[in-house]
């Protein structure tokens, strides 16, 4: 299906079988599949935005009130990682259970309401232990992966996932822009104390958040079948009605129950006319296996600790990981290194690592789907993890070693990075739909939680060099090099699966 211009604004094709998008109406939020694309990136911008709030003001003017120490810097943003990995391994079997888009609208109003209260914060303990509360935000990435997967088809679902979650997390370099922003103008134009001025400025992001969060509850859907609990019966109603009454063919049912597999039957029959090149059993099976289900305990265990999910987990570990550990010190990484900046300078500068996230995320997610088009190989997808991985490796062992205290050489090699970074976050998601498809909703929280496992391990190294921030950087390209290599072989989709390819 080649591009056109008017894809971003008219209602799209979907498939017959399941009723996703076969392109993205990004500029369309009257129709439910732009305002689901709408409400997803935006959901997890402003979560994004709050979650990172904190880091652009310690730099100085919070450290400096509540008299903080490195170490008590540190730990802060090891807890708030700390919150969202606990939310993001539930998120997923929550999003399967209920659907994604009641756990979003949870995870933004369970954020927001800590966000309200940093203004109580007067000690770095009470401030250490609301950023873990404030992390639930962070969780708000599975549901939003979870949600845009069910209403986007294979061809631009890789596309969708990495703008969504590309532009959510430029809410992490818009931060660096908002809040200064936000501090400043109350301290000269409303002539508040810094102490009171901080303090203040979190509720702008409470504010936006919760509008956010309701916006998406009273206008979004759950699937583009309706109802999340009826998902399983209108699939087998589309299946059925399209198949037809061809050719003595065996039927594919559904058990309508949450809580139980569905089953999968081979038919024989003629092509369906929107598959041509794909025959009619493989598209019926395809389609049965790709609703998602609520797993038992057996194959929710056997999806978490399948080789599969290893090879999104691990990468996933180190790209986004590495992205929430270096984007909580890059602030204060270039204070030390170009003093004259100040917060505010050091700050904006800062900005740019999370706002790359725009082009590179979606860039990502992109090139894996053409590349799928082109080869219909989830192999070669896997393919382009792997080389952004170790790319982006090779940029922070660069980025480390050198220390550069040269201004260009720093922020060019900063922006190299990013810029393989987000691509390698775009291309995991862009795999992630092709791999037990049924379980999405676990497989999307395993990967969401190991990015925030990678973060933590990384943030504790952190911890324990001090301000040698360079050397933290390249000791995590090192890792990163690595573990990317390490996973390469594993084959991307269990073998027998029939969903997913």
């Amino acid at each position: 299906m080649s591009f056109k211009v008017s894809y971003l604004w008219t209602a799209p094709e979907v498939n017959p079988l399941n009723l996703k998008a076969r392109s993205i109406p990004i500029l369309n939020p009257l129709n439910k599949y732009g305002r689901t694309f709408f409400f997803s990136w935006s959901g997890f911008l402003v979560a994004f935005l709050s979650w990172y709030a904190f880091p652009p003001l310690l730099t100085l003017t919070i450290r400096k009130d509540l008299k903080m120490t490195q170490d008590d810097f540190a730990n802060s943003n090891i807890m708030s990682l700390c919150g969202t990995l606990v939310v993001r391994a539930i998120a997923g079997p929550l999003c399967d259970r209920f659907g994604p888009r009641l756990v979003f609208v949870g995870c933004l109003l369970s954020g927001a309401i800590p966000t309200a209260m940093a203004g109580l914060v007067t000690t770095p303990k009470g401030l250490i232990a609301l950023r873990f509360f404030i992390g639930v935000l962070g969780g708000s990435f599975v549901p939003c992966q979870v949600w845009c997967t069910g209403f986007f088809d294979k061809n631009v679902v890789g596309t969708a996932n990495a703008l969504a979650g590309g532009w959510g997390n430029s809410g992490g370099g818009i931060t660096y822009f908002v809040m200064p922003a936000i501090f400043d103008s109350l301290v000269r134009n409303q002539h508040l104390t810094p102490h009171v001025a901080w303090r203040v400025a979190f509720i702008v992001p409470f504010i936006i958040i919760t509008a956010i969060a309701l916006g998406l509850l009273f206008t979004a859907e759950d699937t583009p079948t309706g109802r999340w609990s009826e998902r399983h019966q209108i699939v087998r109603t589309l299946i059925a009605q399209n198949v037809g009454d061809s050719a003595n063919q065996s039927r594919t049912s559904l058990k309508d129950s949450d809580d139980k597999h569905a089953t999968k039957e081979q038919a024989s029959a003629s092509k369906v006319d929107t598959e041509r090149q794909v025959p009619e059993t493989s598209v019926v099976d395809a389609t049965v296996a790709e609703v998602v289900v609520a797993p038992t305990m057996k194959e929710a265990l056997s999806v978490v600790f399948s080789l599969q999910t290893l090879a999104l987990a691990a990468p996933y570990a180190c790209s986004f990981g590495g992205e929430l550990a270096i984007n909580s010190i890059i602030g204060s990484y270039y204070l030390k290194n170009f003093p004259h900046l100040g917060q505010t300078g050091s700050g904006r500068w800062a900005a740019m690592f999370g706002l790359l996230n725009v082009v590179f995320r979606p860039l990502g997610g992109l090139v894996a789907d053409i590349i799928y088009k082109y080869t219909h190989s989830v192999w070669a997808k896997k393919l382009w993890i792997v080389f952004c991985g170790v790319t982006m490796g090779c940029f922070e062992l660069a980025i480390g070693l050198t220390n550069s205290h040269q201004e260009a050489t720093m922020f060019g090699l900063v922006a190299g990075l990013a810029i393989f970074m987000d691509a390698s976050n775009g291309a995991n998601f862009a795999v992630v739909p092709h791999v037990h498809p049924f379980a999405n909703g676990i497989l999307s929280g395993i990967v969401g939680a190991s990015g925030n496992l990678g973060g933590i391990i990384f943030a504790i190294i952190f911890r324990y060099n001090g301000s040698h921030y360079g050397r933290v950087i390249w000791i995590i390209g090192a890792i990163s090099i690595g573990v990317n290599l390490s996973v390469s072989w594993i084959r991307p989709v269990p073998k027998g699966q029939i969903g997913g390819k």
